[in-house]
């Protein structure tokens, strides 16, 4: 380190531990996607060597940075449908499930789990974007006990011990 040179923080401003990583196919045509369905803010941006697939890409959707890339087979970097779907969701915190359920759906989201309000206290449902990557969309509603939901777990059908 030189000497006067200011401290490099181990997380950069405006991220946190844990960042998702969003590998698709037309990483442009996703940003853009998520501006509309989300109202993601582009942060950033390079390209590779062929001046239009992207290798970086930093968006932001309410308080969460999410990176996002095109795929890149020669590195063996792919997307969702490259493995028949998605292994993960993200899940997305809101003022109003139902609107941003909706604006989703508008921008080309397809609802694969309507809105409903859930046993944990969330108004939930679930999205599939059109790059394969699974969304849950969620308002929190109410606070429910430990016992509250194990109980309710319990009398879930096929979940009875």
């Amino acid at each position: 380190m030189i000497a006067n040179e200011p401290k490099v923080q181990p997380i950069p401003e405006g991220f946190t531990a844990v960042t998702p990583s969003l590998v698709v196919e037309g990483a442009s045509d996703a940003i853009a996607f998520y501006q509309r369905a989300f109202g993601a803010v582009e942060l950033d941006r390079a390209v590779g060597p062929d001046g239009e697939k992207i290798m970086h890409a930093t968006i932001r959707i309410g308080d969460a940075n999410i990176m996002v890339n095109d795929e890149f087979p020669e590195w063996g970097v792919f997307g969702p449908g490259k493995y028949g779907g998605s292994a993960v969701s993200l899940h997305l915190y809101v003022a109003d499930a139902d609107a941003s359920f909706a604006q989703a759906v508008e921008a080309g989201a397809t609802a694969t789990m309507p809105m409903s309000d859930t046993f944990w206290g969330d108004r939930y449902g679930q999205l599939k974007d059109p790059f394969g990557h699974v969304w849950s969309v969620a308002t929190h509603k109410q606070d429910v006990s430990a016992e509250a939901l194990k109980q309710a777990v319990e009398t879930m059908e096929g979940c009875a011990p």
